[in-house]
Order: C-alpha cells, then structure tokens, then sequence
C-alpha cells in the first residue's frame, strides 16, 4: 500500500496537511483552464480532498491502478462541470483550452515514476491512434465532454456515430495494448 494512501486512510492532522498542501498545487494548475475564480477552484479542491479521503477510509482506493493524484483531479474535473453547469456555462468544445499532444490523456502530465507499466503501454500506444480517435477519447474521457456534446462540436451526423467512432477507438487501443510487439 502506497504511503499516501496510508496516510488518506489514518493518518494524523500533521500528515494529511502536508498531503493537502503536495497535491494542491497540481490540482490548481489543472483546474485553472476551465475559468473559474481561485475561491471557487479551492472550495473545489477541497471538497475533493475530502471526497477523496473518504473514498480512501471507505477502501475504494485499495485496487486503484491510477496515482491518487490523478484519481483527486478526477474527482475535481467532475466537480467543475456540475459548477459550470449550475452557473448555466456551456462547455463548448471551441471554449476550451486545445489539446496539446503532450497532455492529449491526462497521464501524460505524471512524473514516470507516479504511473504503472499499464499506463506508460496506455500513453505509447495512445499516440500510434489516428488523430481523429486521440480526439474522440481526449474529449469523451480527459475532457469529459457528453456524445451529444462531441456529435456537435465534431460535426457527426448523430450520436450513434460518434458511439461507434468511440467503440471502434477504444477497441483499437485495446488491442495495441494486448499485441505482443510491446
């Protein structure tokens, strides 16, 4: 078991402080690039530190194959949609920050040590994807953008093709992660 996992789950106010303050500063200049104000992201964040050390307390996270940081932000990028969505924001797909290639999935932005093997053969493999299927997953799992909002902004005839656009990316990846040539 991993020590900040130790530490969501026992440990004293000393601790979890030092853990609050290692992982804010990561989660801030994530949630930066969706607009809202600094007093608005910290009261996010700290909603999800809390969600996240009851997630550890309840033993969700005792199989979680993801860092704990990436889990927090994951957390927090939900969190920031229902907000924008409350303040009747629409998250256009043309609104957003564009997607980088180095920050095309979100573990790209994890030191090599903080990801498994799993997930460094997910970012090898995720960049020998079509450019069209990087985007369809970009917006559909990093950027959490609804099939509707993807049929719109992508210009697809309906959502039932960008379901099967999704489908056949994603089995696509699946299988260059399976083959042997890894």
């Amino acid at each position: 078991m991993n020590q900040d996992l130790i530490t969501l789950k026992k440990g004293n106010n000393l601790a979890l402080t030092k853990l609050y303050k290692d992982y804010r500063n990561y989660f801030m200049q994530y949630a930066r690039k969706f607009g809202l104000d600094e007093d608005s992201l910290a009261d996010i964040y700290q909603d999800s530190f809390i969600t996240l050390r009851d997630h550890a307390i309840k033993g969700n996270l005792d199989t979680l194959k993801s860092s704990i940081k990436t889990y927090l932000v994951s957390i927090g990028k939900y969190t920031i949609y229902e907000k924008l969505k409350k303040v009747n924001k629409t998250i256009a797909y043309d609104d957003l920050p564009p997607v980088k290639n180095e920050e095309i999935i979100e573990i790209d932005n994890l030191q090599e040590d903080e990801i498994s093997e799993e997930q460094k053969k997910l970012r090898i493999h995720f960049k020998n994807l079509g450019k069209r299927c990087q985007e369809m997953l970009t917006l559909f799992y990093y950027r959490g953008l609804t099939i509707e909002e993807i049929t719109e902004s992508l210009g697809y005839e309906n959502k039932n093709v960008v379901k099967s656009q999704k489908s056949r990316c994603l089995k696509s990846l699946k299988e260059l992660i399976k083959s042997p040539l890894n």
